[in-house]
Formats: structure tokens, C-alpha cells, sequence
């Protein structure tokens, strides 16, 4: 299916963005975070996608990280659980907020979110903790290269609309040091 868009946003709407990939304008729903992190219209921008396939719509769904992405597959699959209650979870908690409320059974942490009471939250803590532990999305968040060039800018007192505004700038694929130096130097630029 279609696992990653990389294009020119060509507009955005209060749930999501338009991307343009090769002359195609892709309608991506998208959680607040990636919207506010979403450049300005005709700049570059790159969402991990997952494609939902119902019998009367298909819904793009857009993440910053693949850690976003492979959470929200796994809520998806949480009984109970659409895609509206998985993006209304990771809209108001980061992946590892998120697990450490699965993790440590936080049932009251699941509840904040809109649309979560608390025997939705119990069944997303026993559906999901097995999962968590048995995959490798324990390690996904914190230890994702974004998240951990977010927290060390972070840590360096950079704004957070200044780290928004460079993180689609920096290859994910770099290791952390890498990714720290060109989002230093892309920082000195706005400068």
C-alpha cells in the first residue's frame, strides 16, 4: 500500500494536509502534531501513511515518525478501536507516553483522551500490553531518531516551533550525532 509520502503541501485543512507526489494531490488525515509541524504550502514535507480501507471510503492517515505510525496499526487492532479513537490517542499523547501508560497500566492516563472511558482504556491496556512487549515498537518513541533529536534540541532550549519547523529537513535514516549536527546547522540558518 502506500507507506510513506514525500512531496510539496498544497494545502491544509484543520484535520490534515494535501501532499503533491509526481502531479497527484494526496488528502492526508493527520494528528495536530503533524499539522503544526507541517511547512508552509509548496515546501517539502515527508508522512509515514497507512492506508484504512473501508467498504464506502479509503482514509490516508498520516505520522511524523514510523513509530507513530506502527502504534496506530496496533490500536486499529485493538477491539473497539477505529481509526478516530486511535487518532484522537495519538493526538494527545506521544508513542511513549502512550506506552508507558500500557506498560504501567495507567488506566486513568488512557481516560483524558476524548472518547476513551474507562472500560475502552482497560480493554486497550489488555489488548495492547502483549503486543508492546512482543514487537519491536517497546523501543519506538523515545529511542526513534526524531524523538531523541527533538528531546536533545529540546535540551539545548531550542523552541519547539523552531524544531518542528527543521525536523522534515533532517534524514531519519542518520544516526542521532548526524542528525543533531545538520539540525544545528539548519537552526544557525534561521538565525
Amino acid at each position: 500500500m502506500i507507506g510513506r509520502l514525500r512531496g510539496s503541501v498544497v494545502a491544509r485543512r484543520s484535520d490534515g494536509v494535501t501532499i503533491e507526489v509526481g502531479g497527484i494531490g494526496f488528502e492526508v488525515a493527520v494528528t495536530p502534531q503533524a499539522l503544526a509541524a507541517s511547512p508552509g504550502l509548496g515546501e517539502p514535507f515527508v508522512l509515514h501513511t497507512h492506508l484504512h480501507v473501508r467498504e464506502d471510503a479509503m482514509t490516508l492517515f498520516g505520522f511524523l515518525e514510523e513509530a507513530e505510525r506502527d502504534i496506530f496499526r496496533l490500536l486499529l487492532a485493538t477491539s473497539g478501536i477505529g481509526p478516530k479513537v486511535a487518532m484522537a490517542i495519538l493526538g494527545s499523547m506521544r508513542v511513549e507516553e502512550l506506552h508507558r501508560a500500557v506498560t504501567g497500566e495507567d488506566v486513568d492516563a488512557l481516560t483524558l483522551v476524548p472518547g476513551i472511558g474507562k472500560r475502552s482504556a482497560q480493554r486497550i491496556l489488555l489488548d495492547l500490553k502483549p503486543k508492546l512487549v512482543d514487537t519491536d515498537v517497546v523501543s519506538l518513541g523515545g529511542d526513534s531518531g526524531p524523538g531523541r533529536l527533538r528531546e536533545a534540541l529540546e535540551g539545548l532550549g531550542y523552541a519547539a516551533t523552531e524544531i518542528r519547523e527543521i525536523i522534515p529537513e533532517i534524514p531519519h535514516d542518520a544516526p542521532v550525532e548526524e542528525q543533531l549536527r545538520m539540525a544545528l546547522k539548519a537552526l544557525g540558518r534561521q538565525v
